[in-house]
């Protein structure tokens, strides 16, 4: 199987990383988390409480996600446009009122199984084919995809985490606090960790890895040096921008 899965909290570097993995691989990038962010913003959209169990997994089993690449219309640095229906979501499900409550609706376990079904199946077909998956989440390496013959973990402080979510978004012109994401970030790393249903935590044979103080290029050059050994493909340079925030999904068909 070609497939790595990596996970991690919250404006770790998941989504920045992981994309540039799989355009230095020929992999298909997959970024789950934007299942459970869209999922948050139609309950947002649609005044539905996100304690509200039953409703908010019937909106998961239903919600027509869809994500593409984006067109040349679209010149607003998004890696992919995410869609509900005709509707583009995609800057809206990054916004400080979903983080607030994405983890709630990401620990619902109707919710979970939903999704995790519909990755899954991503992750198996990619996965099997030649041209491989990078799949990134909370609970790849646990939950959706454990036989992934690559696992990573990236990790970083709680304040470096929300330092990069802050000047994401206020790079994007949005009026934020740092303190305020801060504190959000402390919630949603609790809620990520003691849920019930897949806890968020690196598998027993993932590569932790830490990207504080780090830059793309050294972050991304290491998961290509253990794909090497896994898979036989050697790593290509990336660039040498430091990390400075979690970025927008990449490109899959949901």
């Amino acid at each position: 199987m070609n497939a790595i899965a990596i996970d991690g909290p919250a404006a770790s570097g998941k989504s920045t990383v992981g994309f540039l993995v799989g355009q230095s691989l020929g992999f298909l990038f997959f970024d789950t988390g934007v299942m459970y962010r869209a999922v948050a913003w139609a309950i947002q959209d649609r005044g539905i409480s996100s304690t509200d169990s039953e409703t908010v997994g019937r909106m998961a089993e239903e919600l027509p996600i869809g994500v593409s690449a984006p067109s040349s219309e679209e010149p607003d640095g998004r890696q992919a446009t995410i869609q509900i229906g005709e509707l583009d979501v995609t800057w809206s499900i990054r916004s400080p009122e979903v983080d607030r409550i994405v983890s709630v609706v990401a620990a619902n376990s109707q919710v979970r199984q939903a999704l995790t079904q519909k990755q899954r199946l991503i992750g198996l077909e990619h996965g099997s084919g030649e041209a491989g998956v990078v799949m990134v989440g909370r609970d790849i390496g646990t939950v959706v995809l454990p036989e992934a013959p690559l696992k990573i973990y990236l990790e970083a402080p709680i304040e470096e985490r929300a330092r990069r979510r802050f000047l994401e978004l206020s790079q994007r012109g949005k009026d934020v606090k740092l303190a305020r994401i801060l504190e959000d970030m402390r919630v949603r790393d609790l809620i990520d960790s003691e849920r019930a249903v897949a806890p968020l935590r690196p598998a027993q044979d993932a590569h932790e890895i830490q990207t504080y103080g780090a830059t793309i290029q050294e972050v991304v050059e290491q998961i290509l040096l253990l794909a090497e050994k896994v898979f036989g493909v050697g790593p290509v340079s990336c660039g040498k921008e430091d990390i400075s925030s979690e970025g927008s999904s990449g490109i899959a068909l949901v």
